[in-house]
């Protein structure tokens, strides 16, 4: 642990290039000044090359300015914090997988345009990794598939969202034969979602792994593409397709079954949600609506 005000004189020097200017900045001796820098010294090795005009950064002088500026960067964000007035303004920082994260993220972002104040931070990312930065408080807000099973946090019902037999338009689907014929377009989730779906639309089929493979792709807002040019088909949750700008190109079977994801909103337990993340789940529950012939339902627990 380094000494705060070690730091400030080390941080002073570095801006001012020279051991007077940054005494004459933090209003103390240059003696001070370098006494300080030779503490720092006995515990990070040498920081800089002392030549005659400049000051040149070693290694741990690199290391510990970066370190240095983290520290600003986060003692801004604690101020911006506690101010009353970021209760009304400030970061939204939300972190989902992606199928989900396509519908919401332009909601927030209309949210900022309606309050510059606001700005949003927004990731993509799997579950585990989602739960991760939440439980290490690197996002307030956090989606995933699964209700974890962590005591640091709290696990709300957010939305439904089903899955669907994404085709390309026109094709007739009446027989596991026919999926053979057009090939699977798989995706990281597609060999899962797939079983889900399929092993209820042709019960008894003798699995995705015997269907062909006609391409992959690890971008969600892409996976529709080839389904759209007539490669293949895939499994996909609703959000996704929406999300797919050439709907004309795509058909959802039609076939009535039903498989549904549920998304789970979860947080740090510890503390309550900040005045400007509660507004942004409203926000959410205002705008998430029915959409066409996706209604998208949302729980009313976690809006205090």
């Amino acid at each position: 642990m380094f000494n705060p005000h070690l730091l400030r004189s080390f941080s002073a020097l570095i801006q001012a290039g020279s051991f007077t200017r940054a005494a004459d900045r933090l209003g103390i001796t240059q003696a001070a000044v370098s006494q300080h820098i030779r503490q720092l010294e006995q515990q990070t090795g040498t920081l800089m090359l002392r030549g005659k005009r400049t000051l040149e950064l070693t290694p741990q002088g690199i290391a510990l300015r970066e370190y240095c500026l983290e520290l600003e960067q986060a003692n801004k964000r604690l101020m911006h914090r506690l101010d009353d007035k970021a209760h009304h303004g400030g970061e939204i920082s939300v972190i989902s997988p992606g199928s989900i994260g396509l519908r919401i993220y332009p909601l927030l972002l209309n949210l900022q345009q309606a309050r510059p104040e606001l700005s949003i931070r927004y990731r993509f990312a799997p579950d585990h990794t989602v739960i991760t930065a939440i439980v290490e408080n690197r996002f307030e807000l956090g989606l995933v598939t699964q209700q974890p099973d962590d005591a640091r946090l709290v696990a709300n019902k957010f939305t439904e969202e089903p899955l669907e037999l994404l085709l390309p338009a026109g094709f007739s689907l009446n027989s596991w034969q026919d999926l053979h014929t057009l090939g699977f377009i798989n995706h990281p989730d597609g060999n899962a979602m797939a079983t889900r779906l399929l092993s209820r639309r042709f019960p008894g089929n003798p699995g995705i792994h015997t269907l062909p493979v006609s391409g992959f792709i690890n971008h969600i807002g892409l996976i529709a593409e080839p389904v759209a040019r007539g490669l293949g088909f895939t499994v996909l949750p609703r959000y996704a397709r929406l999300a797919y700008p050439r709907q004309a190109l795509l058909q959802v079977d039609s076939d009535p079954v039903h498989v549904v994801d549920t998304l789970w909103l979860i947080h740090r337990a510890e503390w309550p949600l900040t005045r400007r993340a509660e507004e942004a789940l409203a926000w959410l529950r205002q705008h998430l609506v029915q959409e066409g012939n996706a209604p998208l339902t949302v729980s009313s627990a976690i809006y205090r």
